[in-house]
């Protein structure tokens, strides 16, 4: 019995493996002929996939990779089609991407003249990635800049009126990489995309001003534009204009007219029309998608509306 009981102790495990070590080693397998992954500290990796001379660098965090049926950064399929390099900052959870190990990494890119390899670079990121974007694109002097949603800062002095991340505000806000938009000096073109419909979107967007910044606002959509542009299917545009420097008022009034068609946007506006007491506008409201899409929920409630409005008028 002593010798089965040493033999099944010495037996390899065949418990699965957890599931981000499972993820880890599909990482690993994607970068090993062209690239590289690793950990940055204790709660950050780095994913670099050599592909092309054009370089999309983008944040995300480990919860938004593996909820992907691919469990792969977003970055990766905005490059794939396109040939370009991709290299992703994933963080374990809401750190902010303040962390020495990260600030060391991106002082190696700088010192090992990483960046001036591809011709052409872009930082990408939403939210709290979005802050990252900006903060991080000073190491890349004449890079473009996508951020949706970005936080200039969370240091309380500066953003007290800002009670989101309350938790964030553990973070030193204040040191190296720390205010965001100081650090889009040199910046090829910035574009800050926004609701400015919601007072402390508009407040941090306010504080991105300088002549090679552009804002752009995405009203009605909330503080989480990345689902609503990947939704409506304008992601992918959005990010090669940006790439090529030519995201301007214009072409992004352009693309996001594809709202008009995103049933979110349209029910966003609806409630907001009708939380108001707005009761004529909700109906044109209704009326306007019933005309050009096959929207049952809008036509039971344009026929709801009518009535409640001819009660009024009787």
């Amino acid at each position: 019995m002593i010798e089965t009981a040493e033999k099944t102790a010495l037996a390899p495990s065949t418990d699965p493996l957890p599931a981000r070590d499972v993820w880890e080693q599909k990482m690993d397998r994607a970068t090993e002929e062209s690239g590289y992954f690793h950990s940055l500290g204790d709660a950050h990796w780095a994913y670099f996939a050599d592909e092309g001379t054009t370089l999309l660098v983008s944040f995300e965090t480990i919860d938004e990779v593996l909820a992907r049926p691919d469990q792969m950064p977003l970055a990766d399929s905005l490059a794939r089609a396109h040939g370009w390099s991709v290299l992703t900052i994933i963080a374990d959870g809401a750190t902010w991407f303040r962390d020495s190990a990260v600030y060391a990494f991106f002082d190696r890119q700088v010192d090992d003249a990483f960046f001036e390899d591809f011709d052409q670079v872009l930082f990408y990121g939403a939210g709290m990635s979005g802050y990252a974007a900006c903060a991080y694109a000073v190491t890349a002097p004449g890079a473009q800049v996508l951020a949706l949603n970005p936080r200039a800062t969370l240091e309380p002095a500066q953003s007290r009126w800002d009670k989101r991340d309350m938790a964030a505000r553990k973070f030193d806000f204040t040191s190296r990489y720390g205010y965001a938009p100081d650090m889009l000096e040199g910046a090829g073109q910035a574009v800050v995309i926004h609701d400015p419909t919601i007072p402390v979107e508009a407040m941090h967007a306010s504080l991105f001003r300088a002549p090679y910044i552009t804002r752009l606002s995405a009203r009605h959509m909330g503080d989480t534009l990345e689902p609503a542009l990947i939704g409506s299917g304008i992601l992918p545009a959005l990010v090669d204009q940006a790439m090529a420097g030519s995201l301007t008022e214009h072409s992004f009034a352009a693309l996001w007219r594809a709202r008009r068609n995103y049933s979110p946007y349209l029910r966003a506006i609806l409630a907001k029309a009708e939380g108001a007491g707005r009761t004529r506008q909700a109906m044109m409201i209704c009326r306007s998608v019933t005309e050009r899409l096959h929207a049952p929920s809008f036509a039971r409630r344009l026929a709801k509306l009518t009535d409640r409005m001819t009660s009024a008028e009787a």
